[in-house]
């Protein structure tokens, strides 16, 4: 089974030593994401149309608010990775860059000499389980290289660039507004819509062009990204996470959290600390 061997939480995002059998279903994150073979076999990435594989020679760059899923070449042969989930604010703090979306040009990195000896001390320091004032600046280093590289020859992706830009149709304002306030209810797209003024085909092909990804992503990395708060920041039972998020049960809830985070709840919280 998929499991966590150590996740790290921090003013940066989370970085986490993960350990994939499994396939993880089309999902999106507001951070950055980086990921790195470490072990194990090889997996893929795919975002959008195109295929990115994962090994000891290449890892995937993946712009924020990109869909995106994750699939494992061997279940017998499980893929231990990498994986760094950069807030683009923090970047943008640390850089004193322009580009707040932190949109990689090119989803393939390429595992070059300086890229490894990064991944390598931030992997020996998740090992370590303890805080550390060096994280934070080497995973800054390991993402400001993955950012260069990605634009030595790549083209902008500009799924990321449409999120924070303040011209979205104001439907399209609302039903965030909606989903925003109400993402822990039973909700259904059929009564965004017409909550939106717009027909279910429209309010699809409208809130996906604007977007770039579907209501239901945006309104699964709502509930994703609180399922971890909860995990990291109250003493709530996995049960009173999984009804007080809208779930039936426990079990549809470790479905949910297991197929777009990659590992079941109760092991991301028995492995996850803060800094």
């Amino acid at each position: 089974m998929s499991g966590a061997i150590s996740v790290h939480h921090g003013e940066f995002g989370r970085a986490a030593l993960y350990e994939l059998d499994k396939p993880i279903i089309t999902h999106a994150h507001r951070e950055a994401h980086l990921i790195f073979w470490l072990d194990g076999g090889a997996g893929r990435v795919r975002i959008g149309d195109e295929v990115h594989p994962i090994d000891r020679n290449r890892g995937v760059a993946v712009s924020p608010w990109a869909p995106h899923n994750f699939e494992i070449e061997d279940p017998a042969n499980p893929l231990i990775t990498l994986t760094l989930y950069v807030k683009p604010n923090w970047f943008l703090e640390q850089n004193r860059s322009n580009d707040f979306a932190l949109a990689f040009g090119s989803a393939r990195i390429d595992v070059t000499t300086v890229v490894s000896s990064w991944v390598n001390r931030l992997t020996s320091l998740l090992m370590d389980q303890e805080s550390s004032d060096l994280f934070d600046p080497f995973l800054f280093e390991t993402t400001r290289q993955c950012y260069e590289q990605s634009w030595t020859c790549g083209q902008r992706d500009d799924t990321a660039s449409r999120f924070g830009r303040g011209f979205l149709d104001f439907r399209v304002r609302r039903s965030i507004g909606l989903m925003q306030q109400r993402f822990r209810e039973d909700m259904q797209i059929d009564w965004l819509a017409k909550e939106s003024g717009l027909s279910r085909p429209h309010f699809f092909k409208l809130f996906k062009k604007q977007m770039g990804i579907t209501p239901n992503l945006y309104l699964n990395t709502l509930r994703a990204e609180q399922a971890i708060d909860d995990l990291m920041g109250t003493r709530s039972t996995v049960t009173d996470i999984a009804y007080d998020l809208g779930f039936a049960s426990q079990a549809s809830f470790t479905r949910f959290f297991t197929t777009n985070v990659g590992i079941p709840p109760s092991d991301y919280r028995r492995v996850a600390h803060i800094a």
